[in-house]
Order: structure tokens, then sequence, then C-alpha cells
């Protein structure tokens, strides 16, 4: 049995066709968790969410930022952006049962030593904590107000972590620490307008895995959200973002079986969208 972690697909269903071919995925002996951001910006969301939802045991998937946004727009929470591509989602016939399934999601895996998660972890943040704080959003999502939690989603205040920090602010910070960061301070406030490599960070900021005393340093973590990244200089993180829908390569990590270890495959992507 092999366990294959993959970055952000957003819509890209032909690449993932060919990710899956290309590593000889079983859905009866092997597993898949995709780490978020499986829909928008590329052609075919809607064939993405169905044949990750019929994988059912087969296949664990993370909310990414898109992921997020879909939900929000379907509960008239957020409108589309111009840039969108999730219309076949939204009248589809098996719209309620997509997000459904997709709002069930979480923010947070551990698997083999690993922690998953769609964009970055705050500083403050050991691994226990962290998947407590998936908990509590997960909570939210799944629960009978689940439309009220999405009102009350977005925003980047606060934009640090307190443990004092109660209600929808203290859910935004986790929300938002999970699916959108990519750069934070020494102190933990998040920097969310710069998109560039680890190399462009604002005066003040450094990437999220670069803060001294990260509690989560030496704890193997691999996420996706940061395609201009490329590659990180430490052993602990793996970023898996290849920019598949940007006209890069769509990347599945084979994990092995010490923590840490991770056999990377890719598949061109040549999709014709501009960042944005």
């Amino acid at each position: 049995m092999s366990l294959y972690l993959i970055g952000d697909v957003q819509g890209c269903d032909d690449a993932l066709d060919r990710l899956l071919a290309h590593i000889g995925f079983s859905p009866s002996r092997d597993t898949l968790y995709l780490l978020g951001d499986m829909v928008n910006r590329g052609p075919r969301s809607l064939q993405v969410l169905r044949r990750l939802m019929a994988l059912q045991g087969s296949a664990h998937c993370l909310l990414g930022n898109h992921d997020l946004h879909l939900l929000a727009t379907a509960h008239g929470v957020r409108r589309p952006h111009r840039s969108d591509t999730l219309d076949e989602i939204l009248h589809a016939p098996d719209r309620t049962a997509l997000l459904d399934w997709l709002r069930h999601c979480p923010l947070a895996l551990q698997v083999r030593g690993w922690l998953l998660v769609h964009a970055g972890v705050l500083p403050a943040w050991d691994r226990a904590q962290a998947l407590r704080l998936s908990a509590e959003v997960e909570r939210e999502l799944r629960g009978a107000d689940w439309g009220v939690f999405l009102h009350n989603l977005y925003g980047n205040r606060p934009d640090r972590w307190s443990d004092d920090l109660c209600g929808y602010d203290r859910l935004r910070v986790i929300v938002n620490a999970f699916t959108r960061l990519r750069f934070c301070s020494a102190e933990g406030v998040m920097e969310f307008d710069t998109k560039d490599s680890a190399a462009a960070a604002p005066p003040g900021f450094m990437p999220w895995f670069e803060v001294p005393g990260r509690r989560t340093a030496g704890t193997p973590v691999a996420f996706g959200h940061w395609s201009t990244l490329r590659t990180a200089s430490r052993p602990d993180v793996l970023p898996l973002d290849t920019g598949c829908v940007w006209g890069g390569c769509l990347t599945a990590a084979r994990l092995g079986d010490t923590p840490g270890q991770a056999e990377l495959l890719s598949v061109p992507c040549p999709q014709a969208q501009k960042p944005g």
C-alpha cells in the first residue's frame, strides 16, 4: 500500500488523471491525501470533485482557500470572481451532494508522522494544537449553522494568534493560517498581500516555516498554496503546489516508511491561466 500527497489540483482534472496513471494509483490498495484547492481557475473543477468524492475512503482532502470560496459563493456570502471557473459546480444536478461532501473536509491532518495543511502553521502552534484547532473549524462547517460561520469567516483581523481569542475572531485566525498563510513576523503576525517567492518577503516578515522557535520545527509539514515558492531550504517542510494551473506541473509525494521521507513524482499541466 502506498500513501501519496498531492498538491493543488485547481480544477485540472486531466492532469490529475495523468498523475494517477503515472503513479499507478489503485483505490483498492493506495491512499491519496489532497492538500486543498481542489477547485477553481482550472477548466474541470466539477470533474475533480466528482472523481475525489467517488474515491471515498481512498482519498482524503483538505480545504484550501479556493474550496472555501466555492462554499461561500454557493451560499451567497461571496461574489464570484471574474477568473472563477465554478459555474459547472454551482449549476450541477449533484451540487448539494458535492458541497456537503466538501464542507466535511478538514483543514489539517496527520499521516505517517507528517502534518498536512493547505497553506501554513502559525509558529505558536505545535502539531497537537494545530490538529485541535482544525477540529474546531470542522465542527462549525459540519454543523447546522455553517452558513452563519461562512458569513463571519472573511477578513484579515485579527492578524495573529492568542490563546485568549474566542468566537469568530478565533475561527478566522485559524482558517487564515491554514488556508492563506505565506509570510509572518517573528511575533506571528500574518501578512496576506505578498504572493511572490520566499525571497520577496516584506520587511519584518519571513516565510512561516523560517520563524525562529516555530513549535512545529522538526515535525515534517507538507503544504500547497504557494506556487511561487518552488522549493524550501528545510528538510522538515515539503511544498507541493508546483503551479499546475499556471502551466507548471501537478506533483505527488509518495511517503516513505520513515517520517520525513518522500519521493516526488510529477506530470506536466499546460494551462493558459494567468495568476490573479
